[in-house]
């Protein structure tokens, strides 16, 4: 019996444009995508609550996307980074399953993707810090992941996708902000084809599933 997807994001604005991209034909049924809240601690305790509370099917793999800060110089708004492995701020890593796979997938669709390390800090990360996570060997940084992912079984195949909505050359409240979040916001509807296309390839493989819960605030199908 195939198990649905269980897709996370923190913001109104990534929930939004996940639902409005085409989820047709989802191996085991319409995805379930519940919203976070943003930051780590906010992350932990929605996925507390999604694992304390027993649910009728378990999931078979779990996404968390939504947007990012880019830690490389000479990235644009837009481009996709794929997690090979997640680190939180404590130095914990959490490798994700299959990247090149969902980056392939991605290209497929004509999107810009890198595959690198992101980071999870526990504060927006400005200037000179985003040039020591780069030469720490970070392509990127959230607030959310790490907290999510090291919270799952590793029996679970989980990935992180993540687009980028400034850059280093481009903060956050800087002119040209606005026009990165769409380009961002639209790439990121964009992706949902090639997620769907990595859970079909995971869930390929032998393992045991997850029991999930379900938020009852959050919205439980994405549509």
């Amino acid at each position: 019996m195939n198990r649905p997807l269980l897709v996370l994001c923190a913001l109104g604005p990534e929930e939004w444009a996940l639902r409005g991209g085409d989820w047709a034909n989802a191996l085991g049924g319409p995805p379930v995508l519940a919203r976070t809240g943003m930051g780590a601690e906010r992350t932990r305790r929605s996925v507390s609550s999604l694992l304390a509370t027993a649910d009728r099917r378990p999931y078979s793999a779990v996404l968390m996307t939504g947007f990012c800060a880019a830690a490389a110089p000479g990235t644009s708004p837009g481009e996709v980074i794929v997690a090979e492995r997640v680190q939180s701020v404590s130095g914990c890593s959490t490798a994700t399953r299959s990247p090149d796979v969902l980056a392939s997938a991605l290209r497929g669709l004509g999107l810009q993707v890198r595959v690198g390390a992101l980071h999870t800090a526990d504060h927006v990360v400005r200037g000179p810090e985003r040039r020591t996570l780069h030469r720490a060997g970070f392509e990127a940084v959230d607030m959310e992941t790490a907290a999510a992912l090291e919270q799952l079984p590793e029996s679970v195949p989980v990935a992180a996708v993540r687009v980028v909505v400034d850059t280093p050359e481009r903060e956050l409240l800087r002119p040209g902000t606005l026009g990165g979040g769409l380009r961002a916001f639209r790439t990121l509807r964009a992706t949902v084809p090639a997620l769907l296309g990595w859970h079909r390839a995971v869930s390929r493989e032998v393992r045991s599933p997850m029991t999930p819960p379900i938020l009852p605030t959050l919205p439980q199908e994405a549509s």
